[in-house]
C-alpha cells in the first residue's frame, strides 16, 4: 500500500465474510467470491493503440470538467483505466489514491474489489472508470462504493453505450472489444441500480461520437464530433458519464405538544341571587 500518512481511509474491521475462502463449490463448479482481475496487460496496450489513446483523451477532457466541482480530503478510484491517477487530475481533493487488484505506483491500494478495505463513511468522491464493465458483481460493488462514501459525497461512473456502434461492435466481436469489457451496462439500469441504492443522479453527459473503426481518430474531426454530437445525435453516443450523490436526510425532532386546558371564556361565572338565598 502506497498511501499518504494522515490519509482516512484505513482497515475495514474484519468479518466472518472477510475471513471466509475465496471460493465455494456448487455441484461441479466453482464460483469466485471476489471480482476477478482484470487482464492489465490487455487494457494497457489497447489504450496504448491509436483507438484507445484517443478514447482516453477525451474522457480526460470530459473528466476535468465533471470533476471541478468535487472537493474534500479523499478522492477514490476503483479500477486501472490509464495511467495512475491521471483522470482525477481535474478534482480538488486533497488525496487522490487509486484501488484495484493489480494496481501499482506511489498512491496505490492493491485489494479484493468485493471488499474495499476502506473505512464506512470516510470518502467524498468516487470514480469508477468503466469498473461495472469488468466486475463480476456490479452490483455489489456500487454497495461498497455507497457504504464507504460521506454524506453528500458523490459518484462518477463512466461506461459504454451497449446501443451504441461501440457496443454493437461489442457484440459482434463476442465481448472481445474492448477487451476489458465483460458486459456493458445501459444508462437506464445504471440509473436504476444508483436509485436503488439511495444515490441521487445530478448529472449525465453523452460523448464519443467517433466510429470504433477508425483507428486514426482525427483530432480536428473527434474534437468536432464530441462537440456537436449530444446536441445533433445524442442516442449515437458511443459512451455515458453519470454523477450521482448520496443523500443523508436529516431527521429535525419535534417537540411535543404540552395540551394545556381550556380557558374558560369571560371568566367565572358569579352567583345569582337564587343560589345566594
Amino acid at each position: 500500500m502506497g498511501m499518504r500518512p494522515g490519509a482516512r481511509i484505513r482497515p475495514r474491521p474484519a468479518t466472518k465474510f472477510h475471513r471466509a475462502k475465496s471460493v465455494f463449490r456448487t455441484g461441479s463448479r466453482f464460483l469466485p467470491l471476489s471480482f476477478p482481475a482484470m487482464n492489465e496487460s490487455d487494457s494497457r496496450a489497447w489504450l496504448d493503440s491509436p483507438l484507445g489513446a484517443a478514447l482516453l483523451e477525451v474522457e480526460q477532457r470530459l473528466l476535468a470538467d465533471a470533476l471541478c466541482d468535487v472537493f474534500g480530503f479523499e478522492l477514490l478510484q476503483i479500477g486501472c483505466w490509464g495511467h495512475g491517477v491521471d483522470l482525477c487530475a481535474g478534482a480538488r481533493t486533497q488525496h487522490h489514491c487509486l484501488i484495484a487488484p493489480r494496481a501499482s505506483g506511489a498512491r496505490a491500494v492493491r485489494a479484493d474489489l468485493a471488499a474495499l478495505p476502506i473505512a464506512t463513511a470516510s470518502v467524498e468522491a468516487v470514480l469508477l472508470p468503466h469498473t461495472l464493465e469488468y466486475a463480476s458483481q456490479p452490483h455489489e460493488l456500487l454497495r461498497e462504493v455507497e457504504r464507504v462514501l460521506t454524506g453528500e459525497g458523490q459518484v462518477i461512473v463512466c461506461g459504454f453505450n451497449p446501443l451504441g456502434p461501440w457496443g454493437l461492435r461489442h457484440l459482434v466481436s463476442r465481448g472481445r472489444f474492448p477487451p476489458t469489457g465483460e458486459r456493458l451496462l445501459s444508462e437506464r439500469r445504471l440509473r436504476d441500480w444508483l436509485r436503488l441504492l439511495g444515490l441521487e443522479v445530478e448529472d449525465s453527459r453523452r460523448y464519443l461520437f467517433a466510429p470504433p473503426w477508425n483507428r486514426r481518430f482525427a483530432a480536428r474531426s473527434g474534437r468536432w464530433l464530441e462537440m456537436r454530437g449530444p446536441k445533433l445525435a445524442p442516442p449515437l453516443a458511443a459512451a455515458y458519464l453519470v454523477k450521482a450523490r448520496k443523500r443523508v436526510r436529516a431527521l429535525t425532532p419535534i417537540r411535543p405538544a404540552w395540551h394545556r386546558a381550556p380557558a374558560v371564556v369571560g371568566g367565572i361565572a358569579e352567583p345569582t341571587s337564587r343560589n345566594a338565598a
